[in-house]
């Protein structure tokens, strides 16, 4: 059965008035039409009788909407006859089980099912020699079917998708283009939704074509309110005034229930498109909607009060007979009722004391639960502030290495040296090999540990800042499979501290670089904003994915963040497999003392 969604929008009329634009799309499951059909045969298959007898006492409580004891008898059929080599009866089995499901808004299974059914009529497509315009029939209902439910879901690709399938099939009579034009209306709804308003017009044009066709005038002039609707989107008053015109005139001259709801839904949507052009014969048409609409509530309370006399005519004839029998059941009622009272309270009265019980439950495991969280915080600042501590010791124990093999042990080199050198004139004759081989040792143990010391500590970081520190990186390691660039600008000198974390985050970002990432080009750029040094490493490599690195060389990921967290800094990563990775990192500066 088609269910009518009226999609509303508010928009305030000078005067005050509200006005609520009316819209059709079509979201359906397609039961009218489809499960009358199933109570004699979708396909021309010999039923067999204790099925269908089986059958038709479910499909009598689906009519009931009874539908708790429908999806009972139906899956127990299904369960029955699932291993059938008739396939119709699967087929109709589980068409009637998605219904159902579809009826209790349970999109999930009702899917399901609705997919076991179009593979069943695949099935019985490919071994039964069939109608072929039935055939493409029974698709077509199937297809709208299981693209309507994606809808509900809101699933929109899907959904598409199927409704493409329909749009497929092959126009053979006025039914499959009936479906066709549901498939319309539906992507005209997904279209405007999505403000694709170029699709949205597109489809219903091709939705108006087809009820212009089969010259269904009702369908032809709720498609002219969801295109005029499309429109006033975009606030094209004129085309959409055109348009609510036409489908005026297209019923005019329909007085059904139908008909006339359609037309109070025209004139007053009309009414809107003429007040955006200032033309005040808008009143008018809204007075006329409200007319409509009017009429229309006398009619419905003039049926009603038409129900109400005839019952009542009956009630008068039996009210002596109904007076005895209720005086005879009075005193019944009153036990009755107050031992229903007393059950009552104390199903309350235990309910209360579960219900208690339950928030209590409740209350102690959401407790605990906090403190749990608040125990994993604690271990996680402790984790990093154990972890900065360490590379803080680490960073100072190098640095203090680093001096003392400078300005010590290197110092006592070069005055071994300088002593040697001053040794030599006072040899009269040949001097002794052994003091040359010294010198030469002596030079060679000097550049080793003034190596040794850049390592621990870069020395043009110490003498000359960040900014040439992390060009003398990009020199070092570049190379012919790799390019490093930087780009760096407003830098002065910081806290010495400071700039040697800086400087050992970049490097082991550069070190990652060249060890993971097979990246022919990266770039550096290094800046000050807002009294916060900003750095970004770009590379071209094969990305990674985040959440799946280890930590298993340097500082890792993990503990760089947290390196950077504990400095009050903002980190960033960016990665997409196959596409490169941006790092970027934001941090308070420390000035220099």
């Amino acid at each position: 059965m088609k269910k009518k969604i009226h999609l509303s929008i508010f928009l305030c009329y000078l005067s005050f008035n509200i006005f609520q634009l009316k819209a059709y799309i079509v979201i359906t499951n397609n039961t009218e039409g489809v499960n009358s059909n199933l109570t004699s045969s979708v396909l021309l298959v010999k039923q067999d009788s204790v099925f269908q007898n089986k059958y038709s006492k479910v499909f009598k409580e689906y009519k009931q909407e009874n539908y708790i004891v429908t999806l009972q008898e139906a899956l127990n059929i299904y369960d029955e006859y699932k291993f059938n080599s008739n396939r119709d009866y699967i087929f109709k089995i589980t068409l009637l089980i998605a219904d159902t499901y579809d009826k209790v808004n349970n999109f999930e299974r009702a899917l399901h099912y609705y997919k076991e059914s179009l593979n069943q009529l695949k099935l019985i497509n490919l071994y039964i020699d069939s109608d072929k315009s039935n055939s493409t029939h029974n698709f077509a209902k199937s297809y709208l079917r299981i693209g309507s439910t994606f809808q509900k879901m809101s699933k929109i690709d899907s959904a598409k998708n199927y409704f493409r399938k329909v749009d497929d099939l092959p126009s053979l009579n006025n039914q499959i283009l009936y479906f066709k034009a549901a498939s319309y209306t539906n992507l005209v709804g997904i279209y405007q939704l999505d403000s694709l308003y170029d699709k949205a017009i597109l489809f219903a044009n091709k939705a108006a074509n087809i009820h212009k066709k089969t010259k269904n005038k009702i369908s032809e002039a709720k498609t002219n309110v969801n295109l005029g609707n499309i429109y006033l989107k975009l606030n094209e008053y004129l085309k959409a005034k055109e348009i609510y015109l036409k489908g005026i005139q297209l019923i005019k001259n329909d007085n059904s229930q139908v008909a006339v709801k359609l037309k109070a839904d025209l004139y007053y949507n009309l009414a809107w498109a003429m007040r955006n052009l200032e033309d005040y014969k808008a009143y008018d048409y809204q007075e006329m909607s409200y007319d409509i609409e009017n009429g229309l509530r006398d009619k419905e309370i003039r049926r009603m009060v038409e129900e109400v006399s005839a019952k009542y005519n009956v009630k008068d004839i039996k009210r002596e007979e109904e007076n005895k029998r209720l005086k005879d059941q009075r005193t019944f009622w009153l036990f009755g009722i107050g031992s229903f009272i007393v059950m009552i309270s104390l199903l309350y009265f235990l309910n209360l004391y579960k219900l208690k019980q339950k928030n209590l439950r409740l209350k102690l495991s959401q407790t605990q639960l906090i403190q749990n969280q608040n125990i994993e915080k604690l271990k996680s600042e402790s984790q990093a502030r154990i972890l900065n501590a360490t590379i803080d010791g680490k960073e100072t124990e190098r640095k203090e290495i680093a001096e003392t093999l400078h300005d010590s042990v290197s110092a006592l080199l070069s005055s071994a040296n300088l002593h040697l050198m001053a040794t030599k004139p006072l040899f009269k004759g040949d001097i002794p090999l052994e003091i040359d081989k010294t010198q030469n040792i002596i030079a060679e143990a000097s550049q080793k540990i003034r190596d040794l010391s850049h390592t621990l500590v870069s020395s043009v970081l110490l003498k000359f800042g960040l900014n040439f520190a992390i060009k003398d990186i990009a020199t070092k390691y570049s190379n012919s499979v790799l390019q490093i660039d930087t780009d760096i600008s407003d830098i002065r000198r910081y806290h010495q501290d400071f700039e040697i974390k800086i400087y050992n985050i970049i490097q082991e970002f550069v070190n990652n670089i060249l060890k993971h990432s097979k990246a022919s080009y990266t770039l550096i750029t290094l800046y000050e904003k807002d009294k916060n040094l900003c750095f970004q490493i770009t590379d071209d490599g094969v990305g990674f994915d985040k959440n799946k690195v280890t930590n298993k060389d340097g500082l890792g990921l993990n503990q760089i963040e947290a390196r950077i967290r504990m400095m009050n800094g903002k980190f960033l990563i960016e990665s997409t497999i196959g596409e490169g990775t941006t790092i970027s990192v934001e941090l308070p500066v420390i000035e220099k003392s």
